[in-house]
């Protein structure tokens, strides 16, 4: 068994939602400065970096990210390739191809490559539509998610297409990063996409990989 790496580095001053808490890492233990070992302290919202979001993340009562059966974030994924798309374009029914009743749908779109601190990613990174969002949930599929922080992008229908997603219950991964290699795979691949266990929390950091034997 292999293991391909879909999720993105965080470190401190990372790229994030601008809504959100800067990136912090700061190291408050160093070999060789009074101490036997080295120890770091973390601080950023919990949709940070390459993440699970829950539906309590947008639906007020919804299931934590711990509610959810852990087996729920394992399972057949396919690969959606839009590398190419435009900046701030939707992701509507027609991009989204096939995909079968309990499996991931994993948008490709390039942007985890652009990941920076500039207003392209930032602000105009592809997005899926609230149509694309109801496309997903009439299909019963289990989760969907995108190589950029947010599902829904940064425009005005991001509230919209988080609630289509997450008020059906699925759940969402968000800021993954899609390496050459998978485009080689067939579909559907194995994804693993683990989440911290955060009683009470809407969303968790993970780390998502495609498993290939």
């Amino acid at each position: 068994m292999r293991l391909i790496d879909l999720s993105q580095p965080l470190f401190d001053g990372a790229p994030n939602c601008p809504d959100h808490p800067p990136v912090s890492f700061r190291v408050v233990a160093e070999h060789g400065r009074g101490h036997a070992w080295q120890m770091e302290t973390v601080a950023m919202a919990t949709h940070t970096g390459s993440h699970v979001d829950a539906p309590l993340h947008k639906i007020a009562g919804g299931r934590g990210v711990s509610d959810l059966p852990l087996e729920t974030f394992v399972g057949r994924a396919r690969i959606v390739d839009l590398r190419g798309i435009a900046a701030g374009a939707e992701i509507g029914p027609e991009q989204l191809g096939a995909a079968a009743a309990g499996e991931i749908v994993l948008l490709a779109t390039g942007w985890g490559e652009k990941r920076a601190k500039t207003e392209e990613w930032l602000q105009r990174a592809p997005y899926l539509s609230p149509a694309g969002a109801r496309w997903v949930v009439d299909r019963n599929v289990r989760a969907v998610g995108i190589d950029h922080y947010s599902i829904g992008g940064a425009g005005p229908t991001n509230e919209e297409t988080h609630a289509i997603l997450l008020g059906a219950g699925l759940w969402v991964v968000e800021e993954l990063r899609f390496p050459a290699e998978v485009f080689a795979l067939s579909s559907p691949v194995k994804f693993w996409a683990l989440p911290m266990n955060w009683p009470g929390c809407s969303g968790a950091f993970c780390r998502p990989v495609i498993e290939v034997e």
